[in-house]
């Protein structure tokens, strides 16, 4: 978990972002050093991100599909679930580019059982060009930490047996795995919330939210500068042609 101080000086930080052109450059490492941790901001998203979210998952190619949903989805049932989707209930947890691309997403489903009320269920999706990053690890830590903030004491992930990336997530965290055939069960246990992972949720979703509109922001900024680069090589063009 983040410290709410490591937390505020990327808030004070992130302002840095928005001159930046939207390209992804992964900063070198010195050898034989160790990865510095890289603060990855999640926001939660809602309805009016209904178009993004149907967007990533109908990018998840046939066995991406298949571990995501347990079944090989074709794109009017993925349409299905995300009309299905009760944002009022459940959380569902987004991971964005700078061309505002969703490339990693969470849904975090709350139980509907009374008798259940405090446990809830995790599923993740991450777009193949975005793996190697621990985006699927990153998303997990937010959704225990909110899950454990809204007095959930047990969550289950419930992937098949070959998921062995998502096996291996909750494996980590300490989850008890049952395997029954081609399908596999986890359950984790989890700490009741305290005043640290209340503040480090809303210094988390704070920066997110900072963060996601300052890519909003430099993605207008850029589009506004490419238009305006053609409105410029259009009249140069014309201008050659018409001095022939």
């Amino acid at each position: 978990m983040v410290s709410p101080a490591t937390l505020l000086k990327a808030s004070f930080s992130a302002s840095k972002e928005f001159f930046r052109p939207p390209v992804e450059v992964a900063p070198r490492q010195p050898q034989g050093s160790r990865p510095t941790p890289v603060m990855v901001p999640i926001r939660s998203i809602g309805p009016t991100h209904g178009d993004r979210i149907i967007t990533h998952l109908l990018a998840l190619d046939p066995h991406d599909r298949y571990l995501r949903f347990g079944y090989a989805a074709n794109d009017e049932q993925i349409r299905r679930y995300v009309g299905g989707l009760n944002f009022e209930r459940d959380e569902i947890f987004g991971i964005y580019n700078r061309k505002l691309q969703l490339i990693a997403m969470a849904h975090l489903a709350f139980s509907t059982d009374p008798s259940l009320k405090s446990c809830a269920e995790f599923g993740v999706s991450v777009l193949t060009h975005a793996r190697g990053r621990r985006y699927g690890a990153r998303l997990f830590d937010r959704a225990v930490m909110h899950a454990r903030n809204e007095g959930v004491d047990m969550m289950f992930i419930h992937a098949l047996s070959e998921n062995t990336a998502m096996l291996t997530i909750a494996r980590k965290a300490g989850a008890t795995i049952e395997r029954d055939g081609s399908e596999s069960e986890a359950y984790l246990k989890l700490p009741p919330a305290d005043l640290d992972s209340r503040m480090t949720e809303m210094l988390e979703e704070q920066i997110a939210q900072t963060d996601y509109r300052l890519k909003v922001q430099a993605k207008q900024f850029w589009d506004l500068l490419a238009m305006v680069q053609e409105v410029r090589r259009g009249v140069r063009d014309a201008r050659e042609h018409t001095s022939m």
